[in-house]
């Protein structure tokens, strides 16, 4: 079968509040078409050329990203259709052929909650969270009969300031978009706590985020994994058009905790963003 990724471009358009891109309530519905991916370029940087090219880089990085809606293991409140009731829904991205997932912790919410989760070919697959680390807000699902090509992790974690990167994610109410934004800096400097999740460090991107995008992969001009979008900047319920994104180190070390990895991730896991620029 071959992939059909249809594009259309979006015309362009720290004391702040953390919000987190996902949402607790009324959950999207999992459609099965086709994905359309709709770039928004936004806050991508002037210089770049990565707009230019992202049509063959889309195509290359679509099958491995993935949005899920989770809901508890067993839900007395079912919906009429007989499917369980949605608590979150986000973005994810596969990482191995073994069918395993990640995504943001606040996304997959707890051990053993059922996942349903579209992948680039319009279908439905069926799975459940492996497990979550809310310290670092990240959680593995893994998802049955899910054979689709995994993200390629970037060898070196570190990036350069002012470095174009792009996201894959699903706002809510919305289409599936690709962001073109920017590296502001590899560290946001202090510990981020919301609730039971948080993180200890985050990269800091240009990048105008929104609810449902949480979880999503973040690549490099390459098309390599570099991050993965956990919550979005704000002040006075104004964006500053600015998204946190955990650094590959640490989604190498929980992914490779918590199932089989190979040698790159392995690598990974044993580096630090400490010396990053």
């Amino acid at each position: 079968m071959r992939l059909q990724v249809r594009i259309f471009f979006l015309p362009a358009a720290v004391a702040s509040t953390l919000l987190l891109v996902a949402c607790a309530t009324d959950q999207p519905e999992l459609d099965t078409t086709i994905r359309d991916i709709r770039v928004a370029t936004d806050t991508a940087p002037k210089d770049s050329i990565l707009p230019a090219h992202i049509s063959g880089l889309l195509a290359n990085v679509t099958p491995s990203f993935v949005t899920m809606v989770v809901s508890r293991p067993y839900s007395p409140m079912g919906r009429r259709d007989g499917l369980p009731k949605g608590v979150s829904s986000g973005s994810g991205f596969i990482v191995d052929r073994e069918g395993h997932v990640i995504t943001a912790a606040h996304v997959a919410a707890g051990a053993r909650y059922i996942v349903r989760a579209r992948a680039s070919n319009g279908r439905i697959y069926n799975g459940r969270v492996v497990t979550i680390k809310p310290d670092n807000d990240l959680g593995l699902i893994r998802i049955s009969s899910l054979n689709m090509p995994p993200v390629t992790p970037a060898a070196n974690p570190c990036l350069k300031k002012g470095e174009a990167v792009f996201s894959l994610g699903k706002p809510h109410a919305q289409g599936d978009t690709a962001r073109v934004g920017s590296v502001k800096s590899m560290h946001f400097g202090r510990v981020v706590r919301y609730g039971k999740y948080g993180y200890p460090d985050a990269i800091v991107l240009r990048m105008a985020t929104r609810r449902g995008e949480s979880g999503g992969p973040v690549f490099n001009a390459r098309g390599e994994l570099v991050g993965m979008v956990v919550s979005t900047l704000s002040a006075g319920g104004r964006s500053l058009k600015l998204a946190h994104a955990i650094p590959l180190p640490a989604i190498a070390r929980f992914y490779c905790s918590n199932a089989t990895c190979g040698p790159r991730w392995r690598k990974l896991a044993s580096l630090s963003t400490k010396s990053c620029p």
